[in-house]
């Protein structure tokens, strides 16, 4: 486990301490939507933190070419349907370059900066001419709102139970999932970024915004800079 990532709970968990079968159980949001509404249709998407699919599976269903890329092979195992490679974002160099390029989960918000720059990277690499790059950030109250909890309709408790500061502007970010018949926890490093503060990120990457996506901003549709 990555030095500040921690997971509980029952089967295998990611070197970032997220449990396969919990990722497994958790229900698709409007995130399908937000892309399908923000792309051409039938577009080539390269997926950045796929995990077990939960987003590729309805893009998939929606017309799109996915392919998935997540440094968990355990993860992978659960994708079906896309072409999919096991890799840490950061390092990825296909050679090829996509319609779309997707960084949801807030990954974006990884608590070591040279990571963060390396999947920026890793999206203005392979995003093609003509393309964009789907970025999905936290909120503005997602370090603030503590502790906060909600109870999804699917029968499950999803709560952020603490958000410590852990140096360097980062935050250990404890989330708590309890099912009826399982729970897990995660502890994970997040920085939060300002709108000024990410789109500096993007700049520094090459990549500019075109469009915030959603009213609270946390869908962006970025493209390189010409």
């Amino acid at each position: 486990m990555r030095e500040g990532y921690e997971g509980t709970g029952p089967g295998a968990l990611t070197p970032d301490g997220c449990a396969v079968e919990l990722y497994a159980r958790l229900p698709v949001g409007d995130e399908p939507d937000i892309i399908a509404a923000a792309v051409p249709a039938g577009a080539r998407v390269l997926e950045l933190g796929s995990g077990v699919g939960r987003v590729t599976h309805p893009l998939l269903e929606r017309g799109f070419t996915v392919t998935a890329v997540d440094e968990s092979a355990d993860m992978l195992a659960r994708v079906r349907g896309a072409r999919t490679i096991c890799a840490r974002i950061e390092h990825l160099d296909l050679g090829e370059t996509f319609d779309v390029v997707l960084l949801a989960s807030f990954l974006v918000h990884a608590g070591d900066e040279e990571v963060r720059r390396g999947m920026l990277r890793a999206c203005a690499r392979h995003v093609a001419e003509g393309g964009c790059v789907l970025i999905q950030r936290e909120g503005p109250d997602y370090h603030t709102d503590v502790p906060r909890e909600r109870v999804d309709p699917s029968g499950f408790t999803v709560r952020i139970a603490s958000v410590e500061p852990a140096g360097d502007g980062v935050n250990s970010v404890r989330a708590e999932y309890e099912f009826p018949d399982a729970a897990w926890t995660q502890t994970f490093l997040a920085r939060p970024l300002t709108k000024e503060q990410f789109e500096s990120a993007l700049a520094e990457a090459g990549l500019e915004v075109d469009a915030y996506l959603t009213p609270d901003g946390m869908w962006v549709r970025a493209v390189p800079v010409e």
